[in-house]
C-alpha cells in the first residue's frame, strides 16, 4: 500500500453527503445505497440469522430479469424490471418485421476490450443471468410497487416496450438501474428507455428521454439516478456523446447539462456538500471530476482511476474515497476543498491504494471502517478511512464466489451476497467475524437493503424479506 498523508491539517469545514437526512430518509431506502450514500442503514434492525426457512417474512416471483437494487418508502417497495414478451416486432406493411439495430462504434481512448472467455471462460462468469446476443423480442421495460408487509403486487406499469437495441452481459440485465424516490415521486431509469417519474401510486407524471446508448464491449446499461433537493443527477458516459445531466424533479426540464469526454464507465453520479456547497462527482474512467450542482461547471478533477468504473464513492470528514477495479485496482482519498487537477498535488491526496479494490461492487463505508471487495472475487478487505492502514487485507471469505452486490451495514453487522446465491453476514469490526451463512434460491446481483426489523434481498428470479418472528 502506498498512504500517502497530506501534510495540512483538516480544516473545520466537514463534507457531508448531501444534506443531512431528515428523519423519514433514515428510517428508509429511498436511493442506491441508502440514505447516507455510504451503503449503511443507520436505524434497521435487520435479523443477523435468516434462510429459505428461518425468518422469511416473505418470498415473491419477480417476473423478467432485473439486477436493479430495490427501493423503499413506508410500506411500499419499488424495483424495476425488464419482461421478455416473447413477441416479434409487428411487420410493417410490404416488409419484414424490423430488427434491433446494433452499431459497433469506434472505441475512445482509455477504452478496453471485453476480457477473453466470454460468458465461462477466463474473465467470464458462469451461473449468472444468460446474456450473449442482440435481442430480437420485444421486452417490457417494467416498475413494480410490493407490498412490503405481505410482497402483493400493488402496482404494476409498463414504462417502454421495444427490442433492445445491444446485448447484455451475461451477469447484467436490461433493468440494471436502480430507481430512487423523495417520499412522493418515484423516478425509474432505462437508461436509453428513458427517465420516468411517477407518484407512488404508479401515475406517469412525466418522462424524458437522453438519446441511445452505445457500449463497446457490449455489456449494457446500468448508472443510476441520483436525486438532491429538486435535482435528479444522470451520468450519461458510453461510446458516444457523453454528458452528466441535472433536470428538475418536478418536470423533468433540463437544469443544466455538461458534456464530457470520458471512455465508458457506469457509476452512478455521487452529491457531497463542501463548505455548505453541494457538488455532483462521477467517479469515471481514468478519471473523478467534480461538477458544481448549481451550474454543472467542473471544480476539480483527479487522475488515477482505471477503465470501466463502476464503484459509487462514500465519504467521510470532508475526504472522498473513489476506486475502481477492472484492468487497475486503484483507490484514492481525495481531500474536498481543492480546484484544478489534483492528481498530484500532495495535499489533496490524503492516501492512496493499488491493490485489492472492487471492479463491480460498491465500498461500504461504516462509521471510520471501510469495506471492500477484490475486483470480482470474495476476498474482502477492511481500512481505517482516516488513516489507510488496514484492519484486514483481502480476507477470502469462505464460500463465497463472484461479487456484484455491494456491502450493507446495519445493526453492527455487514451482510454480503455473490452471484451464487450464498449471503454472509459478519459483524462490523477491525476482525473478520462470521455471524451467520446461508443460501438462497437464485443469483445475487442486486445488493441487500435492510428498513426497520426487516432485510430484504433480490435474487435472479425473486425477491425475499426477512424479519425476526
Amino acid at each position: 500500500m502506498k498512504a500517502t498523508l497530506a501534510l495540512a491539517l483538516l480544516t473545520s469545514a466537514v463534507a457531508l453527503p448531501a444534506a443531512q437526512p431528515t428523519k423519514a430518509q433514515l428510517d428508509n431506502w429511498a436511493q442506491w445505497r441508502g440514505p447516507l450514500g455510504n451503503g449503511v442503514a443507520p436505524n434497521a434492525t435487520p435479523p443477523a440469522e435468516f434462510g429459505e426457512s428461518q425468518n422469511l417474512k416473505w418470498k415473491v416471483a419477480i417476473p423478467g430479469e432485473g439486477i436493479s437494487t430495490p427501493v423503499v418508502w413506508g410500506n411500499r417497495v419499488f424495483l424495476t424490471t425488464a419482461v421478455n414478451t416473447g413477441r416479434k416486432p409487428e411487420a410493417k406493411a410490404g416488409g419484414p418485421a424490423p430488427a434491433a439495430k446494433v452499431e459497433t462504434p469506434a472505441p475512445k481512448a482509455g477504452a478496453q476490450p471485453s476480457p477473453q472467455g466470454g460468458r465461462k471462460g477466463k474473465g467470464g462468469f458462469g451461473g449468472g443471468f444468460g446474456g450473449g446476443a442482440a435481442p430480437t423480442e420485444l421486452y417490457q421495460f417494467t416498475v413494480l410497487c410490493l407490498d412490503r408487509a405481505t410482497g402483493r403486487t400493488l402496482w404494476q406499469t409498463t414504462a417502454r416496450e421495444e427490442v433492445p437495441h445491444e446485448p447484455r452481459h451475461g451477469t447484467s440485465a436490461f433493468a440494471a438501474a436502480s430507481p430512487v424516490t423523495d417520499g412522493e415521486r418515484l423516478y425509474a431509469f432505462f437508461g436509453s428507455r428513458g427517465l420516468h417519474c411517477y407518484d407512488l401510486d404508479g401515475n406517469l407524471k412525466w418522462k424524458q428521454e437522453f438519446g441511445t446508448m452505445r457500449f463497446q464491449p457490449q455489456w449494457g446499461e446500468g448508472a443510476s439516478p441520483a436525486l438532491h433537493g429538486d435535482a435528479l443527477l444522470v451520468n450519461w458516459d458510453h461510446a458516444g456523446s457523453d454528458f452528466v445531466a441535472a433536470l428538475d424533479k418536478r418536470t423533468g426540464s433540463q437544469l443544466w447539462r455538461t458534456e464530457r469526454n470520458e471512455p465508458t464507465s457506469w457509476t452512478t453520479p455521487f452529491v457531497v456538500e463542501h463548505q455548505g456547497k453541494p457538488q455532483v462527482v462521477v467517479s469515471g474512467s481514468g478519471i473523478i471530476r467534480s461538477y458544481d450542482l448549481a451550474n454543472g461547471k467542473e471544480l476539480w478533477e483527479c487522475g488515477g482511476m482505471g477503465a470501466n468504473t463502476i464503484p459509487t464513492p462514500v465519504t467521510l470528514d470532508g475526504v472522498l474515497y473513489c476506486m475502481t477495479g477492472y484492468t487497475t485496482t486503484a483507490l484514492r482519498a481525495i481531500r474536498l476543498g481543492h480546484s484544478g487537477n489534483l492528481t498530484e498535488k500532495a495535499d489533496a491526496i490524503v492516501w492512496t491504494l493499488s491493490r485489492n479494490t472492487p471492479y463491480v461492487a460498491s465500498p461500504l463505508l461504516y462509521g471510520d471502517r471501510l469495506y471492500f471487495f477484490s475486483r470480482l472475487s470474495g476476498a474482502f478487505s477492511c481500512y481505517d478511512a482516516r488513516s489507510g492502514r488496514p484492519h484486514f487485507d483481502a480476507e477470502r471469505l469462505q464460500g463465497m464466489g463472484n461479487i456484484y452486490a455491494s456491502p450493507l451495514g446495519a445493526a453492527g453487522r455487514v451482510y454480503t451476497a455473490d452471484l451464487g446465491g450464498n449471503v454472509l453476514v459478519l459483524k462490523d469490526g477491525p476482525v473478520v467475524d462470521v455471524v451467520h451463512a446461508t443460501k438462497l434460491d437464485g443469483a445475487i446481483a442486486a445488493s441487500p437493503v435492510a428498513v426497520g426489523k426487516e432485510l430484504l434481498l433480490r435474487t435472479k428470479g425473486s425477491l425475499y424479506n426477512f424479519a425476526a418472528k
